[in-house]
C-alpha cells in the first residue's frame, strides 16, 4: 500500500539491508523464515528469540499419516495432498472409539479417513446440497459408515446427533470457531480442529473468544482484515501458480503507481480480484480493466512499458519488505489459536496443541485437540 512503509524511517538501516538483497537470497529467506529472523536480529535484537516463541510440539509420527490416508484407489475425487492431509490429521487424533461429527465435511473424505482410525460411525455436516449428495453417494461406494446430512452450521437452530467427537480439518474462520463453540456448549467429550482462514466471517474488529484474552482488548485489537497475514504463504503452490501471482502483483503495483501519478490524492487505491481470463493477458489490458471497476480515467496516452517496469520495480521491493512482515504470520496465527486453547480450558476442557504434519504439506499444521475433564459438571 506504501512504497515507503512507516518502519522503514526508525528502521534505516533494516530497509537498506532488506533493498540490497539478492533475488536468490530473497527466495531462501522466504522459505527459512527461522534463519531469517536471527539474521534480522542484527538490526532488531528481540528477534534472536523468535524461533523459541514460535515453537510448538508435534504431535504427529513421520510415518502415520500416510499409513492413515485413503489409498488412492479409493480417493479417485480427491486431491492427493488433501487426501495426505486428512491422513495426517486422522493419524495424530487416532485412535478413536465411538461415532465422530466431521465439521463442514465437504464429501466426507475426512470422515471415510477417520473410519479408517477406529471410528464406528461417522455423521458429516454440510450445507451444500450437492456435496451432501456426493459424500453419501462415494461412502455407500465403498461401504463406509459415513452419513451427511445438509446443515448450516451457523444456524441457531443446530440438532446434534448423538456423538461425542468433533472433528474440523480446515473449516474456514467462524465456522471453526463454531464449532468450539457450539460443541463446548453441548458438552462434547472432545473436540479436535485444525483452523484455517482466520479472517473470514464477520466484519470489523476481530473479537478474541476466551474472557481472559478479552481482559486486554485495548492491547491486543486487530481487525479482520488483517488476519488474513496469518493464511498469507504458499509453500504448496505449483510453481506456475506462484510465478503467475508474481506476474499480477507486479501489474497491480504498475497500475498503483500510474493511477498516483495523475490522481489528486495520489494514495494507494485497492483493486477488487481480477477474473482468470487476465492471468495471460497483457499489462495493459490489466490497467484498463482495473481502471473501469474503479472508475479511473486513464490519460489519452500512457507508457505502458514505462509503468509495467515501475511495478516490477515496486514488486521486488516488495517481495523484501513482506519478509520482515511474513515474520509475524506465526504468531499470529499462534495468537489466535492460543486464544481457542484458553477458551475451552476456560469451558472445562484439557487442551493439546501443536502441529499434525510437516508444513511442506499445509501450513495450516496446527491442531488443538480439547477434551472433557472428567471432574467436569457436564
Amino acid at each position: 500500500m506504501e512504497p515507503r512503509p512507516d518502519w522503514c524511517l526508525p528502521h534505516p538501516d533494516l530497509a537498506s539491508w532488506l533493498e540490497q538483497l539478492s533475488d536468490t537470497d530473497c527466495d531462501y529467506w522466504h522459505e527459512h523464515l527461522l534463519e531469517f529472523a536471527q539474521e534480522a536480529a542484527h538490526f532488531v535484537p528481540a528477534l534472536a528469540a523468535y524461533a523459541e516463541l514460535v515453537s510448538v510440539p508435534s504431535l504427529f509420527g513421520h510415518e502415520g499419516g500416510t499409513k492413515a490416508a485413503l489409498k488412492e484407489v479409493d480417493a479417485a475425487d480427491m486431491p492427493g495432498r488433501k487426501r495426505l492431509q486428512a491422513g495426517a490429521f486422522a493419524a495424530t487424533v487416532a485412535p478413536l472409539s465411538g461415532s465422530v461429527l466431521d465439521w463442514c465435511c465437504g464429501k466426507g473424505h475426512l470422515a471415510r479417513t477417520l473410519v479408517g482410525q477406529g471410528a464406528e460411525e461417522v455423521f458429516g455436516f454440510e450445507w451444500d446440497a450437492e456435496l451432501v449428495q456426493d459424500g453419501n453417494r462415494i461412502a455407500a461406494k465403498y461401504g463406509d459408515p459415513v452419513r451427511v446430512a445438509q446443515q448450516d452450521v451457523m444456524a441457531e437452530q443446530l440438532s446434534w446427533p448423538a456423538v461425542a467427537h468433533g472433528a474440523a480439518l480446515h473449516a474456514c474462520g467462524d465456522l471453526h470457531r463454531q464449532l468450539l463453540r457450539r460443541g463446548s456448549a453441548a458438552g462434547l467429550a472432545r473436540l479436535s480442529v485444525s483452523p484455517c482462514c482466520y479472517h473470514l466471517g464477520g466484519r470489523g474488529e476481530y473479537q478474541m473468544l476466551s474472557e481472559r484474552a478479552q481482559q486486554y482488548r485495548g492491547a491486543l485489537s486487530m481487525d479482520r482484515s488483517s488476519l488474513r497475514l496469518a493464511v498469507q504463504e504458499t509453500v504448496t503452490a505449483p510453481a506456475r501458480v506462484r510465478a503467475q501471482s508474481a506476474r499480477i502483483r507486479a501489474w497491480r503495483l504498475g497500475f498503483d503507481a500510474l493511477q498516483r501519478s495523475f490522481s489528486e490524492k495520489g494514495q494507494y487505491l485497492p483493486v477488487p480480484s481480477h477474473p482468470p481470463s487476465l492471468n495471460n493477458g497483457t499489462f495493459e489490458e490489466f490497467c484498463r480493466w482495473a481502471a473501469n471497476k474503479k472508475r479511473v480515467v486513464l490519460p489519452s496516452v500512457v507508457d505502458w512499458q514505462h509503468w509495467q517496469a515501475v511495478g516490477e520495480r515496486r514488486s521486488r521491493q516488495v517481495r523484501r519488505h513482506e519478509l520482515l512482515r511474513h515474520l509475524f504470520r506465526r504468531p499470529l496465527e499462534l495468537w489466535l489459536v492460543l486464544d481457542y486453547a484458553v477458551y475451552m480450558e476456560e469451558q472445562g476442557y484439557r487442551v493439546n496443541l501443536g502441529t499434525f504434519c510437516e508444513r511442506s504439506l499445509t501450513p495450516r499444521n496446527l491442531l488443538l485437540d480439547a477434551q472433557l475433564k472428567l471432574t467436569n459438571s457436564k
